[in-house]
């Protein structure tokens, strides 16, 4: 919505198939229907909308111009071979259509390709072709917004996002550079050479160019024909450094949405960007640059945002509530810019995290305020350099007073030891100073000990693997002991003997056990001289099977043999009583 005026990328049939992009609504008398040209494919072809922005293109207010962002099925070569293009439209806000030919159709639309990918020395560069999300950050200059942009890779087998950004005077160039030409649909687009009627196809009615035309109805019939047969520029707009600024290559999730806030730091401006994914995570993504054409991907932090995998469908950024709003099918959750006590409670920690929200003020890790008044505040969010910064730098460096852990492990079977690093950027690696020496040596990864993000993985536990372990974190040069595990072994002989004695302690238990019991039967058979050898075997019967019921497994084996040899003597009691009272 834009000063009344409703612009909208939909489709047009119950099918679903043809796609516009429309205006409507607007203040009487200039409420006109517009919509791009649906029986002409080169215009939109099965496109999918992303959003439309109203962006000024000089001071004066005819020339402004909607853009809006789309991808789409374009034919190349034939009619069965069909590519996935990503695109950014334009159109004037003062269009309304032609006189005689375009009539309620839009008469300065042009578009142009979107490319994101990552370039190769050889130039089989790795393409990111379906757009999933845009975001314009305004800037002081208001013409000029940075586009922000979220594109996937085509291939169903291979999983990649990546986050483009691109410039506004880019777009504008290529929007202003040569425009493609295509013979008929089994020919190529080429660079059109031909005369370039006046006004330039695309230009808005207004001053600026020719006081003459005061709207597009004033446009002459040859310009009104070259806008419905050239709609596509022959270049395409391309990122800043000509790369993306965040990749996820090879991972099982999709990059989905984004938001992005501009954040002032200590040492610099940032962009902090927000992505939502497929199943439900968040990522909160800083790029820094290094020099002219190099920046550093640093990953601030990864959240669990919904309980299941589920595709986040939106992300709304409030900067007055210094809130984010997270959106999917499941609901709608609230989550703050800013989580600065999650990053530990050292200077250290907080510098490493590299988050520009983030300052130590001398107590905690806290909200980081631009102000003039001067405060013990510690921030390096280009570098994360703890040794320029903080002050407690030794004794976090100092591995005595890191954390200590004792685990006992069996020998020959698999221990794990846990280590996660505070900071996302951090990269762990592992020493172990052996019982009986001085000096650390760094585990190598092999078949028996693995490397995980969540720790070390010792497959087969070995003698040899008796020692304090050392979970160390490194960014750039900086290497600090975050965690000390000592691992005592039990061999397999202790656990062996160990296990025996158990099963020894067990028998003996259950023998006297039988043994009191079978006391107080011969008790109770002999204080009752009216209760019978037959109504104890039916009550010993009853309570064997309660017996069976609560009990099982081994155990009920092992009392199962018990019980046959008790009623076997039993029997022979019986019939030794027998004897006697007949004689």
């Amino acid at each position: 919505m834009t000063e009344e005026y409703l612009f909208a990328g939909t489709a047009s049939d119950f099918l679903g198939k043809e796609t516009t992009f429309t205006r409507s609504l607007g203040p009487p008398p200039d409420h006109q229907f517009i919509k791009t040209d649906t029986d002409d494919q080169y215009w939109l072809n099965g496109a999918k909308f992303f959003g439309a922005y109203s962006v000024p293109d000089t001071y004066n207010q005819d020339d402004d111009k909607i853009y809006f962002f789309f991808r789409e099925i374009s034919p190349e070569n034939s009619f069965s071979e069909k590519t996935v293009f990503s695109r950014v439209g334009r159109v004037c806000k003062n269009d309304i259509g032609g006189q005689r030919s375009l009539i309620n159709k839009w008469t300065t639309f042009l578009k142009a390709r979107l490319v994101c990918s990552i370039p190769a020395v050889d130039g089989g560069d790795t393409y990111f072709d379906e757009l999933q999300d845009v975001f314009l950050l305004p800037t002081k200059d208001e013409r000029n917004p940075v586009v922000y942009a979220i594109f996937t890779s085509t291939s169903s087998i291979f999983k990649a996002s990546a986050v483009c950004v691109y410039n506004m005077a880019d777009i504008r160039g290529v929007f202003n550079g040569p425009y493609a030409h295509k013979e008929s649909p089994d020919h190529r687009w080429v660079q059109y050479d031909g005369r370039i009627p006046y006004p330039r196809p695309g230009t808005c009615p207004s001053k600026t160019y020719d006081r003459t035309i005061k709207s597009t109805k004033d446009f002459p019939d040859d310009v009104i024909s070259f806008v419905k047969n050239h709609p596509l520029m022959y270049k395409a707009v391309y990122p800043i450094h000509g790369k993306p600024v965040f990749t996820r290559l090879n991972v099982d999730y999709k990059l989905t949405q984004i938001a992005v806030d501009h954040v002032v730091a200590e040492d610099g401006q940032y962009d902090v960007m927000f992505l939502g994914t497929d199943i439900g995570t968040l990522l909160k993504v800083i790029s820094v640059t290094r020099d002219l054409w190099n920046t550093e991907e640093v990953l601030l932090e990864e959240l669990q945002i919904f309980k299941q995998p589920t595709v986040i469908t939106n992300i709304e950024l409030s900067l007055k509530q210094q809130q984010l709003y997270i959106i999917s099918k499941d609901g709608l959750v609230q989550l703050s810019l800013h989580r600065c006590d999650t990053y530990g409670k050292a200077c250290t920690d907080c510098c490493l995290a590299r988050d520009p929200y983030c300052a130590w003020d001398g107590n905690s890790c806290s909200r980081y305020v631009p102000t003039s008044k001067r405060r013990a505040r510690r921030q390096d969010v280009k570098n994360g350099d703890p040794l320029t910064q903080c002050w407690d730098v030794e004794d976090n460096t100092n591995q005595d007073s890191a954390e200590e852990k004792v685990i006992f492990g069996i020998e020959f079977n698999s221990t794990f030891l846990e280590c996660i690093p505070k900071s996302q950027q951090a990269s762990v690696r592992w020493f172990i100073q052996r019982q009986g020496e001085e000096h650390q040596e760094e585990i190598a990864s092999d078949e028996r000990i693995i490397k995980t993000e969540y720790g070390l993985l010792i497959r087969s536990l070995q003698k040899r693997d008796l020692g304090m372990y050392y979970c160390k974190a490194q960014e750039h040069t900086f290497i600090h002991t975050i965690k000390k595990v000592n691992v005592k072994i039990i061999e397999n002989e202790q656990m062996e003997n160990t296990q025996k004695m158990e099963d020894e302690e067990g028998k003996n238990r259950d023998l006297i056990t039988e043994s009191r019991l079978r006391y107080k039967d011969y008790l109770q058979l002999l204080s009752s001289p009216s209760f019978s050898l037959d109504e104890y075997c039916e009550q010993m019967w009853h309570k064997e099977k309660k017996r069976q019921r609560n009990k099982g497994g081994a155990k009920w084996k092992h009392v199962q043999e018990i019980k046959k040899n008790r009623n076997r003597r039993h029997h022979e009691q019986r019939n030794q009583w027998s004897r006697i009272l007949s004689a």
